[in-house]
């Protein structure tokens, strides 16, 4: 097996930590991002307070509504993710990127995996947020969730804010092109450890997060049910910016923000230690199984 493979089958085992540490902050940030009348009883008001408000309503298991949904779609994402990244690094053929080369290896990445995943996402946001959106309704699985929307929408609702999801390849693209280049200066100095993983991590996911995190917002609130009131209804991102800004203000397009960061830095921590540790891993493993050629440096 490839280099490439290597690094995506760790990619995704090290989503799959990451995801299950820190779930339940994204099933604040979720639940906030897709909140639109802050006014009402049942309203969170702050992440403590939806934290409050989830376990009293739903017990502890509310925080992780979907997480069956969101490993698997971790997993994929991040396979799919490392693998086109890799590979694209690999056809490059440079032991160091430029800037661009490495914006554009995470723009082909980006958009492949985006492509492959959507429906998956489409499906964990319905499922996180259900109780928000339809307080009094039965919480529904995976593939319920899967026929219900076949049998609203067609198939066709799985790629509801695809294109809010496209423009966020430019998350990544900041996360990794950051990443590669404080990690080539550090590098230069000294051996990397996994705390080091772990900083840059956090750095590299804080810088994209920020940036980005309206379109955060926007894709979320695209992926639900589409609603018949037209107040409510994004036809498309700048419609959906529009209808925030003009019933919500310039706070609505930061619903959840604070919990998403700490979220984010969190997973993305996580991730790149991981990742990095379980590369060499998984080489070995593939290796022993007689399914990758005699060990070589990664």
């Amino acid at each position: 097996m490839s280099d490439s493979t290597v690094h995506a089958i760790a990619g995704a085992g090290g989503g799959i930590i990451s995801m299950a540490l820190t779930y339940p902050l994204i099933t604040i940030s979720s639940r906030l991002q897709v909140q639109k009348n802050k006014d009402s009883k049942e309203a969170y008001k702050s992440g403590l307070d939806a934290v409050k408000k989830i376990v009293a309503k739903e017990g502890i298991s509310g925080l992780y509504s979907g997480l069956d949904s969101a490993l698997f779609g971790i997993s994929l994402t991040n396979y799919c993710y490392y693998y086109f990244y890799e590979f694209t690094k690999s056809s490059i053929n440079k032991v160091q990127m430029s800037t661009l080369e490495s914006m554009s290896a995470g723009a082909v990445a980006g958009a492949a995996t985006v492509l492959i995943t959507n429906p998956i996402w489409v499906i964990n946001t319905r499922i996180a947020t259900r109780n928000a959106s339809a307080p009094n309704s039965r919480p529904l699985g995976t593939l319920e969730t899967a026929q219900q929307m076949i049998k609203d929408n067609g198939i066709k609702s799985f790629w509801q804010g695809v294109a809010p999801a496209l423009i966020l390849v430019a998350n990544p693209i900041i996360q990794y092109t950051v990443f590669e280049k404080v990690k080539a200066r550090i590098a230069k100095t000294r051996a990397l450890s996994s705390f080091d993983f772990f900083l840059l991590g956090a750095i590299s996911k804080l810088a994209a997060t920020s940036i980005t995190y309206p379109y955060i917002v926007v894709k979320s609130r695209m992926q639900l049910k589409q609603s018949d009131d037209a107040k409510e209804r994004y036809n498309s991102i700048m419609d959906g910016f529009r209808k925030i800004i003009k019933y919500e203000g310039f706070a609505g397009l930061y619903k959840g923000i604070s919990s998403k960061i700490v979220q984010s830095i969190l997973t993305a921590s996580f991730l790149f230690m991981v990742q990095a540790s379980l590369v060499e891993y998984v080489a070995r493993l593939l290796v022993s199984l007689g399914m990758r050629a005699a060990p070589k440096r990664i």
